[in-house]
């Protein structure tokens, strides 16, 4: 074989597995934030209201997010492929993490008053960050903060004040689906939670 045929395979290789990488990175923000995408640049101006935008970087490289914020400049490192929170919210907490969706005609069912306080002390245990750890896939995502929730780009999330109960399976597969909420968010279901005990 000629060497540029070999060289030609050799490239042609390179820029499939070049493909295979990706990071995609999901930004909650406050309102009014700028992100460009391609400068990899973001602008917070607000300490208030709820944005989410999702980015992808098909690259084996390192991707750095530069943010100017009110409080003021930081920067956001990327490393590994995978799919990240970055949590830019000027006051805001971000926690959650994995969560088994039940099927459409389950999410009405009565929960029980052990299941009740059992939730209750979950969340409470979410707010105190105890037992929060990746090997758990729960998630503490201060201000300014990334946190890599997967290896897999295609997992959903479901993000602060969102309602979504359920999520259909592809085929056999259980979907991989991941729950974030503000702190704030948290705080108020825990005092809804109590009150159901009583």
């Amino acid at each position: 074989m000629h060497y540029k045929q070999i060289f030609a395979i050799a490239a042609i290789t390179a820029l499939t597995a070049c493909n295979n990488h990706a990071k995609k990175i999901l930004v909650y923000a406050n309102t009014g934030v700028q992100i460009n995408q391609e400068a990899k640049t973001v602008v917070q101006k607000d300490t208030v209201g709820h944005v989410d935008k999702e980015l992808i970087y098909p690259t084996s490289d390192k991707v750095s997010l530069t943010v100017t914020g009110i409080s003021g400049n930081t920067s956001i490192e990327i490393a590994e492929d995978g799919y990240y929170i970055v949590n830019l919210k000027a006051k805001d907490t971000i926690i959650g993490g994995f969560q088994k969706y039940s099927k459409p005609e389950d999410a009405n069912r009565l929960m029980t008053q052990e299941t009740l306080q059992h939730n209750i002390d979950s969340l409470q245990q979410m707010v105190a960050n105890t037992n929060i750890n990746a090997q758990n896939r729960t998630f503490f995502i201060l201000p300014n903060t990334a946190v890599k929730i997967s290896a897999n780009i295609n997992a959903h999330v479901v993000g602060p004040y969102h309602r979504m109960t359920s999520i259909a399976k592809e085929g056999n597969e259980e979907p991989e689906v991941y729950r974030f909420y503000s702190i704030n968010e948290v705080r108020e279901t825990i005092e809804k939670l109590i009150k159901l005990t009583k």
